[in-house]
């Protein structure tokens, strides 16, 4: 299992400290800030070691950011829906790779000043600011879960966050493999089945045949695991 430091101190990148007329040097200012893409079931969106020079909100489909360990070994960082805005690093090299887990459209953005983008779109760099609070957030979280948690209590904290965060509490179509849960977990991928099949017998979840959808079934049972 990965051990990670949580963070201290809430950091810029630095990109964002930087003058309006460094970014003028690279960049025609009438150039536009947005742009759409579109990706592909498990093509790759950046790499790990990339130049970091943008970032991206999900507009449809959903995104797995992830590290390669040393030994080859891959950890899910996070999954990032529509709405989430992902991407945003501290320094100038990504420390992150990100691929699309099923086809995936995303509004890519320019690294801008933040006094820039507060100026040219006040409201976006709010969300903005909002999307690095929320990453550190739930990195803090993940941290935890990997760190503090059996494996049932992983896949209840994972099963309402995903949920809550897709469709609203109820039934979620999961659009990750079980493969992917493990490794955002830092669980096997026959303890991912397992504690499943836990949960159904204890019939705080349904996992209708032949589909990834999964029916939480008893909401407050699932709770309780993750409190």
């Amino acid at each position: 299992m990965q051990t990670i430091s949580a963070p201290h101190v809430m950091q810029f990148p630095a990109w964002m400290a930087r003058g309006a007329a460094r970014q003028s040097d690279t960049r025609p200012a009438s150039a536009p800030n947005e742009a759409r893409r579109s990706f592909a079931k498990e093509a790759g969106i950046f790499t790990q070691g990339d130049q970091a020079q943008s970032y991206y909100r999900v507009m449809a489909g959903t995104v797995r950011t992830y590290r390669v360990l040393s030994d080859g070994r891959r950890q899910i960082d996070a999954f990032h829906v529509p709405g989430d805005i992902f991407g945003i690093e501290m320094g100038e090299v990504r420390s992150m790779s990100a691929d699309a887990v099923e086809p995936v459209t995303l509004l890519q953005y320019r690294n801008q000043p933040l006094a820039e983008l507060a100026t040219d779109d006040p409201e976006f760099a709010q969300q903005v600011m909002g999307a690095m609070l929320q990453a550190l957030e739930r990195a803090q979280a993940h941290i935890m879960l990997l760190g503090r948690k059996s494996a049932v209590e992983k896949l209840a904290t994972f099963l309402l966050g995903i949920a809550d965060r897709l469709s609203g509490l109820g039934c979620v179509d999961l659009p990750m493999s079980r493969i992917d849960i493990a490794d955002h977990l830092g669980l096997t991928i026959e303890t991912v089945s397992r504690s499943l099949t836990q949960l159904e017998r204890a019939r705080y979840i349904e996992l209708p045949a032949h589909r990834r959808s999964i029916i939480l079934k008893n909401i407050s049972a699932l709770r309780r695991l993750d409190s």
